[in-house]
């Protein structure tokens, strides 16, 4: 009994020494604290990495939601937008048109777009990408796992998270919190040399 509360214990300290890690990197880099790292659109929740500093993108292999295996090292070559998501989750369902709808405008461009699917049900997460007029693959993440191997290297303090990620495979952007079309598009731009198409 003793031993089981002392590991609730160390396991509550050591997620809240995370959470609070998170914060302080993300305020420092919101903040230009991280060398090289400039916001977006005017908003300091949307960030890009400058070549050369950009971390790179932990591979994983899940299951998507429709059952098929999913490796992130397929996608090696092209630029990657990965969006951290969940049905449960109110912001995830405000940026979800956006998404959408950039999906479709980047894929001319070669811009893949892949959805992580956050502690959800399959049956909910596939109605919310009918919903929405989601065409892109998400994978479940029902245990958080490919979650914190992200947040090992950049802070993903929460849902939605949206990454943009190079095609050498290194985390080039980010926007914590709602993407907006503006900020989406503006590290899109960047990364890829091409506006929306």
């Amino acid at each position: 009994m003793v031993k089981a509360r002392r590991r609730v214990v160390v396991l509550a300290a050591t997620v809240l020494a995370g959470v609070a890690l998170a914060v302080v990197l993300l305020t420092g880099w919101a903040t230009g604290g991280n060398s090289g790292v400039t916001d977006v659109a005017g908003s300091t929740s949307a960030v890009l990495y400058p070549a050369g500093h950009r971390p790179l993108a932990p591979d994983f292999t899940a299951t998507t939601l429709t059952g098929a295996r999913l490796s992130f090292s397929s996608y090696r070559g092209q630029v990657v937008v990965l969006n951290f998501w969940g049905s449960w989750c109110g912001p995830c369902r405000e940026e979800a048109p956006t998404l959408a709808v950039t999906a479709r405008q980047y894929r001319p461009a070669g811009v893949a777009f892949l959805g992580v699917d956050v502690r959800d049900t399959t049956a909910s997460a596939l109605a919310f990408t009918r919903d929405f007029g989601i065409t892109y693959p998400s994978v479940s993440d029902s245990a958080s796992e490919i979650t914190l191997d992200f947040t090992g290297v950049v802070p993903i303090a929460g849902t939605p998270t949206t990454l943009v990620i190079d095609r050498t495979g290194h985390i080039a952007g980010a926007v914590f919190g709602t993407a907006t079309y503006q900020e989406l598009t503006g590290i899109l731009a960047t990364v890829t040399g091409k506006a929306a198409g």
